[in-house]
């Protein structure tokens, strides 16, 4: 890895932090984990009330890197043709179209994917998985670079339809959106409760070239035997016999963990992975990967508190 080429890298993804900050006050977790998967190729969930950015956080990334976006609102009379288009037939030629749906463009804002019923949203996870839609006899790859951000409410049941944990696992990251701290949501009251306020303008500053030669090095960050046996470590712990554990993690936990610590040590201007990148990324990736039992559930313990006792338990490396 060129010490120089990483060093330039780093500094256009510090630009972009800029440019989204113009837009998006605090939300530091969730703008450094949407670029964390913008960077690694990994598709992200992200779970909060309404009104803490996470649209408007998904489209000035967008903006800032200049690739195509599209966003779906999920419905409960939302059909599969919706997202993936449909064949029309011509009445002059006699023959069928394809008319693309929106899936087709790289970065997609599911918004509020737990709206729609389980036939959409298994056509939609079918395309992350796949990366390519069939329409009628015809397969399409779809656009690169490709990635899918969708949003869900846990506060609303009434009306919903949970993704089940098999589809889950195609996210590489869950996000629990929290609220803005105090200052925070003083200066975005400050700002937005001007009537003249405009939008900043955000300027693009990465384009998908760029990104796929930022995931080249991202993939050439150092990572010791000592880190990745840390992580099946992790990783093997959810899957040991236990009376609040009903099924434990997937391989793909194991390999984005890896790739999600790769991408924050490149964040932080490093070439190489440390333990603590595994800590700090263990939560997003492993929650929606842990299926608790009954007894979890009665004794009110959180996926996250699960997580946090398998991480006091092992020996950092």
């Amino acid at each position: 890895m060129g010490e120089t080429n990483f060093l330039e890298q780093k500094k256009v993804v510090a630009t972009l932090e800029q440019e989204i900050a113009k837009v998006i006050v605090g939300q530091k977790y969730m703008i450094e984990r949407i670029l964390i998967g913008l960077l690694t190729g990994g598709h992200i969930l992200l779970e909060g009330v309404p009104g803490l950015a996470k649209s408007l956080t998904v489209s000035t990334v967008a903006k800032a890197t200049g690739i195509n976006f599209k966003r779906i609102q999920f419905t409960p009379d939302l059909l599969p043709a919706d997202i993936l288009g449909t064949e029309i037939y011509n009445q002059k030629t006699g023959d069928f179209v394809v008319k693309q749906g929106p899936i087709f463009s790289n970065l997609i804002l599911a918004d509020e994917i737990n709206r729609a019923p389980a036939k959409v949203q298994s056509a939609l996870l079918e395309a992350m998985q796949e990366k390519q839609v069939t329409i009628g006899e015809r397969t399409y790859p779809l656009d690169k670079p490709f990635l899918v951000i969708a949003t869900q409410n846990p506060l609303e049941q009434q009306g919903t339809y949970p993704l089940p944990e098999a589809q889950q696992d195609r996210f590489m990251m869950k996000l629990k959106v929290e609220y803005p701290k105090r200052d925070e949501e003083s200066r975005i009251i400050d700002y937005y409760s001007k009537e003249s306020s405009q939008e900043p303008t955000v300027s693009t500053v990465l384009t998908g070239e760029d990104i796929f030669g930022i995931r080249g090095t991202i993939d050439g960050i150092y990572l010791d035997d000592n880190v990745k046996n840390y992580v099946l470590d992790i990783v093997f712990k959810t899957r040991e016999k236990s009376k609040y554990i009903a099924c434990g993690a997937s391989p793909r936990a194991s390999i984005n963990l890896i790739k999600a610590a790769k991408g924050r040590a490149f964040l932080e201007g490093r070439n190489y992975v440390k333990p603590d990148d595994i800590k700090s990324i263990a939560y997003d990736v492993l929650r929606h990967r842990i299926l608790l039992t009954y007894e979890a559930e009665a004794e009110e313990l959180t996926s996250e508190k699960i997580i946090g006792d398998i991480l006091e338990n092992i020996n950092l490396p």
